[in-house]
């Protein structure tokens, strides 16, 4: 599992110093199987995700904001 972090982007930038996940490393932190991370992406309800590439990615303080979110309102979605 590898997290890069996106270093040198100008703080006008959304998510300049923030990470870049994989599936597996959000899976981890949410505590669910890749596979239900790809049916909510498939349903559009789980934490923002973008591609790169053939690779679902996602924004580390997405995923923190969707947790909190999921806290507040247990029948949130995206």
């Amino acid at each position: 599992m590898s997290t890069i972090t996106h270093r040198g982007a100008s703080l006008e930038t959304p998510h300049a110093g923030d990470e870049l996940l994989s599936m597996q490393e959000v899976a981890d932190t949410v505590r669910v199987p890749v596979a239900t991370l790809r049916y909510w992406r498939h349903l559009g309800i789980g934490p923002r995700s973008f591609r790169v590439g053939r690779s679902a990615r996602y924004w580390h303080t997405e995923v923190l904001h969707w947790l909190e979110e999921q806290s507040n309102n247990p029948q949130a979605t995206r």
